[in-house]
């Protein structure tokens, strides 16, 4: 029996959790449970779970997450929670020895060169949720028996997929008077405000080869990007012979969630089956790297190493929090991503000054963005 910590459990990727554990009953349990602040829905789902230790991080803080997420009556803890605020959590888990289920960007983004050394060090298992990094994840384990990242060893390339969000096609200048609820209108996929602010963008795919970068230890020009509308191939991998693995289904987060909780174990599924005929036509075009330049910017972020990543990200969230609060325009935020590889700390990526360069960002975007 698997026992599970799910930090994030009334949001979007913890409600699909629990939708998974409802699935399999007899192999995996929630015994601990972390929300933000909504308690109602907190106290409903440690009811039917049964889950025994619950927290609201709005009013403990990080270290209440920190204590849940190594607690001894718990084997593997999903990260699901939105910023930072994850990143000590995850740390202490690793140190734990748990297994971590992945889904908070910010984790690698920023952390990158802090988590991924314990991971390798101390031979902890760490799976992602996000379902392009799943799909690349189960290209190159095939049907193997390890849970450990896999090496890339024969792998040309990670070609990531995105649907290309709201603004697929259009030009610099029609993006200049774009809405909010423009933005919001996601084609393919129903995801948290931030999120979707960064699909708009196109910084998730950004956020994305870094991550990318620290899970397959790659270099940024061995991962693409490749606009694909109908979202069902969620990535591929190229290997040196020129043939590509894909990974392909609805689009729903439940199966990389499985994936993760259980993987490399296949079972079934709650998400939906897909079939050839479901989807007869499966298009592809370039990303307009001219356009939509966050992809540029965070491929930067990473090679100028340092906390420049971890910097970039908090810039971004403030940009895309004030985007959603109508206080600046849907091109600022790119923008000012783009400012913020110079204006980042020369520093070594140790965790204080990981997090020290996450707090200077967000007072230099607050006042350059005048919030």
């Amino acid at each position: 029996m698997i026992r599970v910590a799910i930090l994030g459990s009334t949001g979007s990727i913890g409600t699909q959790t629990l939708d998974v554990i409802r699935m399999h009953p007899d192999r995996i349990r929630a015994t601990a449970l972390a929300a933000h602040s909504n308690e109602a829905a907190l106290e409903r789902q440690a009811a039917e779970f049964d889950a025994k230790t619950t927290t609201l991080f709005s009013k403990g803080g990080v270290q209440s997450l920190i204590e849940l997420a190594t607690r001894d009556d718990v084997d593997l803890v999903v990260v699901s929670v939105a910023g930072m605020i994850g990143l000590e959590p995850t740390i202490a888990a690793l140190q734990s020895g748990k297994r971590i289920a992945l889904a908070s960007k910010e984790v690698l983004v920023a952390g990158g060169a802090v988590v991924m050394p314990i991971v390798k060090e101390a031979g902890a298992v760490l799976l992602p949720i996000d379902s392009e990094h799943s799909a690349i994840l189960q290209c190159l384990w095939g049907d193997r028996d390890s849970p450990s990242l896999p090496s890339c060893r024969g792998v040309e390339k990670l070609i990531l997929t995105a649907s290309g969000g709201p603004f697929r096609g259009k030009r610099l200048a029609e993006l200049e008077t774009v809405t909010l609820s423009d933005a919001l209108n996601h084609p393919t996929w129903r995801m948290g405000g931030k999120i979707t602010i960064d699909s708009a963008t196109m910084m998730n795919k950004g956020l994305e080869i870094i991550e990318a970068c620290w899970l397959y230890d790659l270099p940024p020009k061995k991962i693409d990007v490749v606009v694909h509308p109908q979202s069902v191939i969620h990535s591929m991998v190229k290997f040196n012979d020129g043939s590509v693995l894909a990974q392909m289904g609805h689009p729903d987060m439940k199966l990389p969630i499985q994936f993760a909780l259980f993987g490399p174990k296949r079972l079934p599924s709650p998400a939906k089956n897909w079939e050839p005929a479901h989807t007869p036509s499966l298009t592809f075009e370039p990303l307009d790297e001219s356009v939509f330049i966050c992809p540029g910017i965070a491929r930067e972020a990473f090679a100028m190493g340092g906390v420049t990543a971890a910097f970039m990200n908090a810039v971004n969230e403030v940009a895309a929090n004030a985007f959603l609060s109508q206080k600046i325009g849907f091109l600022t935020i790119q923008r000012i991503n783009e400012q913020s590889l110079s204006a980042a700390p020369k520093a070594e990526p140790t965790l204080n000054n990981i997090l020290a360069a996450d707090e200077e960002a967000r007072k230099w975007a607050a006042a350059k963005l005048r919030l």
